[in-house]
């Protein structure tokens, strides 16, 4: 039998991505064009350039979409969030500890139903999408059916999801207190089941370290050596009374996160969610183990956590993606997250370029992820995931749009007055998932 013809879409916009960042390539890292073709092939990016150049050269079979007047770029990639947590998003000011005992574990233990965790996943991933993200990092509940109900969530859709199971074996409630050894086998099983099948991927999912005894924290470790390709997510240095605790608990490791790197939890593929409170030895043990950071600004704010030194963490060659962390983060726009870290940066006396936001928001994150090679960007053979932004979509955006003097200023403009209204479409491997104003 013949080999079928691939099917070929073309988009016609304009087109932005990112091929470095732009906080050490400068302008070289940022590819734009003012009208853009990207071609697909069966869900993958075949060609991408200026429309007048690709144009002449398509087929007349190809699916040609034209969205004129729209800026389009990679789907934005979410590298930590909290799915479960999505009910008690906006739940009113505590710090870290007491706003996980009054507000999270509550919601948390309701996983135990697969109906609320069916439930639940459907609706995170529809508003990931609604928002223009294509590919998230994302932690379940210990319940193996709130991992399954994830993933099966974002098959369903055609994103890509990396999540895993919770590991919490002391101080946390009976409810969601998992034997280590039990937690250790239901992720094997999970790992089976899920990584590698299509676009999920799995994540050895240790809460943090105040959560997990040694014997837990060693079975991670082995559990993430074992399989290559799996992921490692987990949280580090958030809040002053978190790190504290982390001392008390584990007095013989210099830093917290001298607690994971003793346990095998540092490598590439893992990354770690905060990171505010660390000194420039773990900065540099983190670059030098490939490990990364998730920068979550509305989730630091919101629960006063601190302010994260993304300048320290280039100084020291460590990969930083941006992150909602849903439910303590105030929102699934990226677009509100990029503001949200413009303003952090100002507080610390740097603010965040444009281009730097939207390159960690993609490129950078997919760098972060170690998935570089397949989302992210539009380099030939990634996978077509992007999202068509209106820079129109507001009186007030489009008011300080027709005044912008470049590209750079209307991102700009774009990050600090944009959120969910301003995502036209969002498409994955080729497929509309998300159309602005459809039912």
């Amino acid at each position: 039998m013949p080999t079928p013809a691939p099917r070929l879409q073309a988009f016609r916009a304009g087109i932005l991505h990112f091929v470095d960042d732009p906080a050490q390539a400068g302008d070289a890292a940022v590819v734009a064009h003012e009208d853009g073709l990207l071609v697909l092939a069966d869900g993958k990016v075949r060609a991408f350039g200026e429309a007048a150049e690709l144009l002449p050269g398509l087929p007349p079979e190809v699916e040609l979409t034209d969205y004129r007047g729209r800026l389009l770029m990679p789907g934005f990639i979410d590298c930590h969030a909290h799915y479960p947590q999505t009910d008690v998003i906006a739940s009113p000011g505590e710090q870290l500890l007491r706003w996980l005992e009054r507000y999270v574990f509550p919601c948390e233990a309701r996983f135990a139903d697969a109906t609320v965790a069916r439930e639940t996943a459907g609706f995170f991933c529809d508003e990931l999408l609604r928002n223009g993200t294509t590919s998230a990092q994302c932690f379940a509940t210990v319940h193996p059916q709130a991992v399954d109900a994830l993933f099966a969530a974002a098959e369903a859709r055609g994103m890509r999801m990396t999540t895993g199971l919770v590991l919490m074996d002391r101080n946390a409630p009976a409810a969601l207190s998992v034997d280590a050894e039990l937690a250790h086998a239901q992720g094997e099983e999970l790992i089976a089941r899920w990584h590698g099948r299509g676009r999920a991927r799995y994540a050895v999912t240790p809460r943090f370290a105040a959560t997990s005894s040694a014997r837990q924290l060693e079975l991670a470790g082995r559990q993430f050596a074992a399989h290559p390709g799996v992921h490692l997510q987990s949280h580090l240095a958030e809040n002053r009374g978190e790190v504290a605790w982390v001392a008390e608990l584990f007095p013989a490791a210099r830093s917290y996160l001298d607690v994971f790197d003793r346990y095998g939890l540092l490598g590439e593929r893992a990354i770690y969610a905060h990171c505010i409170h660390i000194d420039d030895t773990d900065r540099r043990r983190l670059a030098e183990s490939g490990s990364a950071i998730a920068f979550c600004p509305t989730s630091n704010l919101f629960l006063g956590s601190g302010l994260f030194d993304i300048d320290a963490a280039r100084a020291q060659g460590v990969g930083v993606g941006l992150a909602t962390d849903v439910g303590a983060g105030t929102s699934f726009s990226m677009l509100r997250t990029m503001s949200e870290a413009y303003k952090v940066g100002q507080l610390r006396g740097r603010a965040l370029s444009p281009w730097s936001a939207f390159y960690h928001a993609t490129l950078g994150a997919a760098r972060a992820l170690r998935m570089e090679d397949t989302v992210g960007s539009f380099a030939p053979g990634c996978e077509g995931d992007f999202v068509v932004l209106d820079l129109q979509a507001t009186p007030l955006l489009a008011r300080r749009v027709e005044r912008a003097r470049d590209l750079e200023e209307r991102l700009f403009a774009l990050m600090t007055l944009g959120d969910d209204r301003a995502v036209n479409a969002t498409w994955v491997m080729g497929e509309c998932r998300h159309r602005r104003g459809a039912a």
